[in-house]
């Protein structure tokens, strides 16, 4: 499952029109067999219990995989925002101008990992990521060569703060890659589309039953709907908020 379809609203969208579309396919197909066996049908139902059960299992399986990736981004947030304001203070043991240097490279890269979060845009996203790239590269020239110049236990204090900025980020990036696998979205919609199709065929009387049997597939659909929220990073309703960094920034203007 590609981005694009991973996005929560077409989820539920999507979702709705295929486990509906499933219910109406198993009533046809009763409708076909009529005159079915009375243990037959025992035995049908025995088999939708157990789809439903295996089904229940397969969504909170993945819930507690959204969630878990999730706080993961929510921790590399809060982590990030730690590295750069320690950072941002052991410059003071730079010379003074190479650190005033790095403490306003410091505020403009912090600015730019702030709009990470909040960006939505795609092409606003790659300028974002194309000046978060190039203040790394001069973050790491701004503490290197003083460091080289004069290489003691205090720089190399300077030296390892800046690696642990931009490696913050590096981990930052792979937990907004860390998705729920497609195979457990093609697992979790296939069984789903069964439970559906099982319903459909199980109902005795589908022109009384029509609000009950669009139950099923609008539970299912929401249930989609928010594995997808909280897997999407950027976009749906449940978001990371860069609070840590917001609160970062706030510190570092009021000096």
């Amino acid at each position: 499952m590609t981005n694009e379809l991973r996005s929560p609203f077409l989820a539920i969208t999507l979702s709705l029109f295929v486990m509906w579309l499933s219910v109406w396919i198993g009533v046809l197909l009763r409708k076909r067999h009529q005159d079915l066996d009375p243990d037959v049908c025992h035995d049908i139902e025995i088999i939708l219990a157990s789809t439903l059960t295996l089904l229940g299992l397969i969504i909170g399986f993945s819930f507690s995989m959204a969630i878990n990736r999730y706080d993961q981004r929510k921790n590399y947030e809060e982590a990030e925002a730690n590295a750069i304001g320690t950072e941002y203070v052991r410059a003071g043991l730079l010379p003074a101008a190479d650190g005033a240097r790095v403490r306003t490279l410091l505020r403009d890269y912090l600015d730019q990992r702030i709009l990470l979060y909040q960006t939505r845009d795609e092409h606003d996203l790659q300028r974002v990521d194309a000046r978060t790239a190039q203040l790394q590269t001069e973050l790491w020239s701004a503490v290197q060569v003083p460091a080289t110049a004069q290489p003691n236990p205090v720089l190399a204090l300077v030296l390892s703060g800046m690696n642990d900025v931009l490696n913050s980020q590096g981990y930052t990036q792979a937990a907004w890659w860390n998705r729920i696998p497609m195979g457990a979205w093609v697992l979790m919609v296939t069984v789903a589309i069964c439970c559906n199709l099982l319903v459909g065929y199980t109902a005795h009387r589908a022109a009384e039953g029509f609000v009950r049997l669009l139950i099923l597939p609008i539970v299912l659909s929401i249930a989609f709907f928010l594995i997808a929220d909280i897997d999407s990073p950027r976009s749906g309703v449940i978001r990371v908020l860069p609070q840590n960094l917001m609160s970062l920034a706030q510190s570092l203007n009021a000096r």
